[in-house]
C-alpha cells in the first residue's frame, strides 16, 4: 500500500508511474482519506503531463517547438492535482 498526502495547493507528489493494481491511499487536506489504484493515479499523471506539455509548447513526446530554448526536468511533472471522489 502506498500513502500519498495532498498539499495545500490540491496536489500530490508523484514523479513516477505506479503498477496498475497497486493500492494507493490519498490523505486530503481536510483529513479525509480515499483509496484508489495505481491505474487511476497513472491516468491523472498522464493528464497532468499532457497539460504541462500543452502549456509549454511541447509535442506529445515532450519535444519543445518554442524558438527560445527552455530547460524542463525530463519534460515531466512532479505534482498531480487530486480531489476527493476521484475513484468514482
Amino acid at each position: 500500500m502506498i500513502n500519498l498526502k495532498q498539499d495545500t495547493d490540491g496536489n500530490v507528489r508523484m514523479s513516477r508511474i505506479f503498477p496498475s493494481k497497486t493500492a494507493i491511499t490519498i490523505t486530503f487536506t481536510d483529513g479525509s482519506q480515499e483509496e484508489t489504484t495505481g491505474g487511476k493515479m497513472n491516468e491523472l499523471y498522464n493528464a497532468a503531463l499532457a497539460d504541462f506539455r500543452l502549456r509549454n509548447g511541447m509535442d506529445a513526446k515532450g519535444f519543445s517547438h518554442n524558438p527560445v530554448p527552455s530547460i524542463h526536468r525530463k519534460n515531466a511533472v512532479g505534482f498531480v492535482p487530486v480531489k476527493p471522489g476521484l475513484g468514482k
